[in-house]
C-alpha cells in the first residue's frame, strides 16, 4: 500500500502555515498555532480519525484569529487532497454521530472531488476561552474548498458551546476515518460510476 502522507506549506502576507498529515497514522498530533482552543479541536480530528497531524502556524493574531484559522483549514485541505491521491480503493463516504453529555453532532463526508459545505451549528455562545466559534465555519469552508470534499455538519442538540464544538470535531474525525478506509475489494478501483473523482 502506498504511503498516504503529505506536507503542504502556505505563505501569505497574513500567515505562514505548514501542515503535515499521515492518513494511516495512530492519532499522534503536534500543534503550534497560538490558538489553544483550535488546537484542542484539531486534536479531536487526529485522535478520532487515527490521522497523524503536525500543524505549525504564524499568523496576524494581533488583529484576530480569522486569517490564521481560515488558512489552517485551507492548508490542511490541500494536504488531505495530496495525501489521498487518486482515491482508488477508498470507501469515499463516511459518517459519524458523536455525543458528549447533552450535545450530539452528525458529520457526513464524501470525497467527491467537488467542494460543498452545509454547516448547521447553532452555538449557544459566541466564544469559548476567548475563541470566536464563528471561525469554525471559516475553517471548514477552507478545508472543503481545497480538499475537494462534500461535507455536511449538523449539531443536533447541545447547551454547552464547548461540547457542541467538540462533538462536531470528533464526528468529523470519525467520518474522515471511515471515508478514507481502504476496502481490499476495491483495490485499484475508483469508487464512482463516472470512473473519476
Amino acid at each position: 500500500m502506498a504511503e498516504r502522507k503529505a506536507t503542504v506549506e502556505r505563505n501569505t502576507l497574513e500567515t505562514r502555515i505548514t501542515a503535515k498529515v499521515n492518513l494511516d497514522g495512530s492519532g499522534a498530533a503536534t500543534f503550534d498555532t497560538g490558538i489553544p482552543f483550535l488546537e484542542h479541536m484539531l486534536d479531536q480530528i487526529a485522535r478520532h480519525g487515527l490521522i497523524d497531524l503536525d500543524i505549525k502556524a504564524e499568523g496576524d493574531l494581533h488583529i484576530d484569529d480569522h486569517h490564521t484559522v481560515e488558512d489552517i483549514g485551507i492548508t490542511l485541505g490541500q494536504a488531505f487532497a495530496k495525501a489521498v491521491g487518486d482515491k482508488k480503493g477508498i470507501l469515499r463516504y463516511g459518517h459519524a454521530y458523536v455525543p458528549l453529555d447533552e450535545a450530539l453532532s452528525r458529520v457526513v463526508i464524501d470525497f467527491s472531488g467537488r467542494p460543498g459545505l452545509v454547516y448547521q451549528v447553532p452555538y449557544t455562545r459566541a466564544t469559548v476561552g476567548g475563541f470566536d466559534v464563528d471561525l469554525f465555519l471559516e475553517f471548514f469552508q477552507g478545508f472543503v474548498n481545497h480538499a475537494q470534499v462534500t461535507l455536511h455538519v449538523d449539531n443536533l442538540r447541545g447547551d454547552n458551546t464547548h461540547h457542541q464544538a467538540e462533538t462536531v470535531f470528533k464526528a468529523f474525525g470519525r467520518a474522515m476515518r471511515m471515508a478514507l478506509s481502504e476496502d481490499p475489494r476495491m483495490a485499484g478501483v475508483t469508487p464512482s460510476t463516472k470512473g473519476v473523482l
